[in-house]
């Protein structure tokens, strides 16, 4: 299955172009699953019927869209976790939470989205599609829900190792000295499906199948929203194949109408931008795009497939330098806004307002930093091998 995430700046009408685009792979013959994640059914309003509900609804043949429920998630999450604890919450004189009264927490959305993302790339027989067409949130909140599964995971690996789990036949003695149960291996069980749970979210959001397109209005909000995504983007290594600049202007446009200055801008983004990425064009229809005519009437670029892989390569300079160079591309990163820090086998990379603590190459552990460039886009890290650090002969 090839999935396209779909994001930009607030205001940019992602959504309608996620609609658009999934409307028109699905009127080709390709069976189609659009995912919203607003909770406002702004998907719904731009496909001319409600998206929210128990379960995916069908739009036209072979196009079925869907926005998940956050709060029957957050419910049903709870509802489960409480019955899996529940000795230590009776140890403990807890009351349970009903249902009802539950309400969805902050970042239940993104949870909900990133569940409907994994389920749906698991999906078999009727419910398997062909293409998922996500219509992600705004850039900065997108780049924090695709993040998040890699995030999460490392947490839990530093919070519980899975190596600690071997002591495991020494919890019942230790509960009956200390009196009372031990939980932790109820702990680790729920951390080991927080973890495969997580696991398959990330394998979708990292997978060759996986693209993510921007879209964005060309003007000068629009250009700086494009560098700072594309610059997240880069960092956590996930492949961008389109730059859609939406709602452009015609330029047949009188020269004394008031949109001689907006038609400038535009132009002038449009220049900026062609000169860095794909870039296809969606005109401004003069109205609200709503239901499948104005959707089809969007002509929305269709999926492409020829994507190269984000690579982050290690070169080897030994013979000439003494060192190995490990080129991270970083299109857009100011050098003054770069920071490194080498943390035992992990490099933390801060690049703008973005953040990433990524594991070193195995080849890279037994060395030490010899320093850092940016030069074009690409931030080169040189590491030389530090005798120190190699394994020691009895």
């Amino acid at each position: 299955m090839r999935t396209i995430l779909i994001t930009g700046p607030g205001g940019s009408g992602r959504t309608t172009v996620a609609a658009a685009t999934a409307l028109a792979a699905a009127r080709q013959g390709t069976r189609t699953l659009l995912l919203g994640a607003d909770r406002d059914d702004t998907l719904g309003a731009v496909l001319g019927m409600p998206t929210g509900g128990p379960a995916p609804i069908t739009v036209e043949p072979r196009l079925t869209a869907w926005r998940p429920d956050a709060a029957k998630g957050f419910r049903d999450g709870l509802a489960a976790l409480q019955d899996r604890a529940a000795s230590a919450l009776d140890l403990l004189g807890a009351g349970r939470l009903d249902p009802e009264e539950l309400t969805p927490l902050p970042g239940a959305d993104e949870l909900a989205l990133l569940r409907a993302l994994r389920d749906a790339a698991l999906a078999e027989g009727p419910d398997h599609h062909e293409l998922l067409v996500v219509d992600l949130p705004p850039a900065p909140r997108a780049l924090a829900l695709l993040a998040l599964p890699e995030e999460l995971r490392r947490y839990l690996r530093r919070l519980l190792p899975p190596e600690r789990q071997a002591a495991r036949a020494l919890r019942p003695v230790l509960g009956r000295l200390a009196g009372v149960p031990m939980p932790a291996e109820a702990l680790y069980e729920a951390a080991a499906r927080w973890d495969l749970e997580l696991a398959a979210a990330e394998a979708v959001v990292a997978d060759r199948n996986t693209i993510v397109r921007l879209v964005a209005e060309p003007g000068p909000a629009g250009v700086d929203a494009v560098r700072s995504a594309t610059l997240g983007l880069a960092l956590r290594g996930l492949r961008t194949d389109l730059l859609v600049a939406n709602r452009v202007l015609p330029e047949d446009t009188p020269a004394d109408s008031w949109l001689t200055g907006p038609l400038t801008q535009q132009r002038k983004a449009l220049e900026e931008w062609q000169g860095a990425y794909d870039v296809r064009t969606v005109a401004h229809l003069g109205r609200d795009p709503r239901g499948g005519d104005d959707l089809a009437a969007l002509d929305a670029p269709g999926v492409n497939g020829d994507v190269p892989p984000v690579e982050w390569p290690v070169t080897d300079r030994l013979a000439e330098d003494g060192v190995l160079v490990w080129n991270i591309p970083l299109p857009g990163a100011a050098r003054d806004e770069l920071d490194l820090v080498r943390r035992g086998d992990e490099l933390v990379v801060t690049a703008g307002p973005f953040r990433r603590i990524v594991p070193l190459p195995s080849a890279l552990r037994r060395c030490t930093v010899d320093g850092a460039a940016l030069r074009e886009g690409t931030l080169a890290v040189r590491f030389a091998p530090d005798p120190r650090l190699w394994p020691r002969s009895r």
